[in-house]
């Protein structure tokens, strides 16, 4: 199936937009870095991803973004700058904290949490709703993370999830046929 992009989302740079295969983008997603998703992911409707046409946010294959979900490319430096919109002509320097988000394959990442910058969410990793993940956190794969601050909850059923996609790879590819 083709991806499902609603034509109620705001995307700053929509030709810097790839989505897979059976994914789908609700309403109401603001989206203003270079994103590509894999296939059979979802981005919930309110989600943000946001830094700027210099940065990347990579959604691997089957992942999920619940609603409310913000992941940061860049973010300002609170500590050192004014924290306001600054014209280039103003000639002020100021700093960003920037880097590309990764969301590998089978992760998925609960409502309302926020992701900042500089960060891989490696394979089957979970980050419970209302997380938040500070600049470059350091994850184990096939893991469940919640709160804020952030931390380890449980180990993941690998073998029952990659099953899982197993299953619906045939499924798609079934479908894919069908409609062929």
């Amino acid at each position: 199936m083709k991806p499902i992009i609603s034509r109620n989302i705001r995307a700053r740079h929509p030709e810097h937009i790839v989505v897979g295969d059976d994914s789908i983008i609700d309403d109401f997603c603001y989206i203003s870095a270079k994103l590509h998703v894999g296939r059979g992911s979802h981005i919930a409707s309110g989600c943000s991803i946001a830094g700027g046409i210099e940065r990347h946010c990579v959604i691997g294959d089957y992942c999920s973004l619940s609603s409310g979900v913000k992941i940061w490319c860049t973010s300002n430096d609170f500590t050192n700058d004014l924290v306001a919109i600054i014209p280039a002509a103003a000639g002020i320097k100021t700093t960003s904290i920037a880097g590309d988000v990764i969301v590998q394959n089978y992760t998925g990442i609960g409502a309302n949490s926020v992701i900042m910058p500089s960060n891989t969410i490696p394979e089957g990793t979970v980050v419970g709703a209302l997380s938040f993940v500070p600049t470059a956190f350091k994850f184990e794969a096939w893991s469940v993370y919640a709160g804020s601050p952030i931390r380890f909850v449980r180990r993941r059923n690998k073998e029952n999830v990659l099953a899982q996609a197993a299953q619906l790879d045939a499924f798609y590819g079934i479908a894919r046929t069908l409609h062929a």
